[in-house]
């Protein structure tokens, strides 16, 4: 009877041990979760294979054939016990699986291989945003993007960007001589209008510059001299040098010059502008081009006259007050 109670006592024990461990659930959720989660960590997206670019071979049941190898410059690969090299550029690597599988057989090394290729680090296409960006970037197109996150991988436009993008790309028609086409992308119609046909899909090998604002300068008669951007597409005018650098001083004559250059014409040329009649809205504004020079010159007879008035002005107060001294 003691032994039976004993057994029994033993048996609870264990049921009871066994109901405490944690489940381990076999459903096809959690037992394929993980292993699903890590390839997918480890797999990049299917693109063609490029220069340079790293790929890992499996060869199954063959470790000497199974290795990491980078596409040289030619866009070949090579393999231990292969006479011939691998052409690899241009292929995904499905495709170049299907290659390697027939090189192998074809030079007797395998009966029926079974070859994986993966591609493990992209470097054939490179995206470059340099110029009037917070941030230039060189950065890998694992993926297709756009022309606006590539613009924000390099943290946005600067304050100083100009009115549009210069999106470069290497065409791969000609082998012999790389032709380069350029497309000029107006940054209003892009982020302001949101045009989507203006937001163009990169594949890598692009350049985006971003080029700077051009500038117009004033010197002269006004309160802060300077260089000021044209920004935002929007064009300059006089009265808008004026306002940026804060207003004319004092003796300011009636008219002011712009110095200009032009193609085909040495140096810069000057031209004459009826600044009086342009503040006292009896003459249209005048507009002002990038590289522009608005020189406001001193009225220089006026300027004298008041200096030699204000000498005398103030001459006259200290004999006045001299003579009243000595009178008292």
């Amino acid at each position: 009877m003691r032994y039976f109670a004993t057994t029994l006592l033993s048996v609870l024990i264990s049921a009871s041990l066994v109901a405490q461990q944690p489940s381990r659930s076999l459903s096809p959720v959690n037992s394929l979760g993980t292993a699903s989660n890590g390839a997918a960590s480890a797999d990049l997206p299917i693109q063609r294979i490029g220069n340079d670019d790293l790929l890992g071979i499996s060869v199954y049941d063959s470790p000497e054939l199974t290795r990491t190898v980078r596409v040289d410059s030619s866009g070949e690969i090579r393999l231990p016990m292969l006479r011939q090299h691998i052409k690899a550029a241009g292929l995904y690597p499905m495709d170049l699986e299907k290659t390697i599988a027939s090189v192998l057989t074809e030079e007797s090394v395998l009966v029926d291989p079974v070859v994986t290729v993966n591609v493990v680090e992209y470097r054939s296409r490179p995206i470059s945003v340099v110029g009037a960006v917070r941030n230039p970037i060189t950065f890998q197109a694992t993926a297709s993007m756009t022309l606006l996150d590539a613009i924000s991988q390099a943290g946005g436009l600067a304050d100083n960007a100009g009115p549009e993008i210069l999106v470069s790309r290497k065409s791969t028609g000609s082998v012999a001589k790389e032709a380069v086409t350029i497309r000029h992308i107006p940054v209003r119609e892009l982020i302001d209008a949101a045009d989507p046909s203006l937001n163009i899909v990169l594949q890598g090998g692009e350049e985006i510059r971003v080029p700077e604002a051009g500038k117009f300068y004033v010197l002269g008669n006004v309160h802060r001299p300077g260089a000021f951007p044209i920004t935002n597409g929007s064009e300059g005018t006089v009265l808008k040098a004026l306002a940026l650098s804060e207003g004319l001083d004092h003796f300011t004559g009636h008219i002011a010059y712009i110095y200009r250059s032009e193609a085909g014409i040495s140096g810069r040329h000057e031209i004459p502008i009826e600044l009086k009649k342009i503040m006292d809205r009896k003459a249209p504004d005048v507009p002002l081009q990038a590289s522009d020079i608005l020189y406001v010159p001193e009225a220089s007879g006026r300027k004298a006259a008041l200096t030699v008035l204000d000498r005398a002005t103030s001459f006259g107060a200290s004999v006045g007050t001299t003579l009243l001294y000595v009178y008292r």
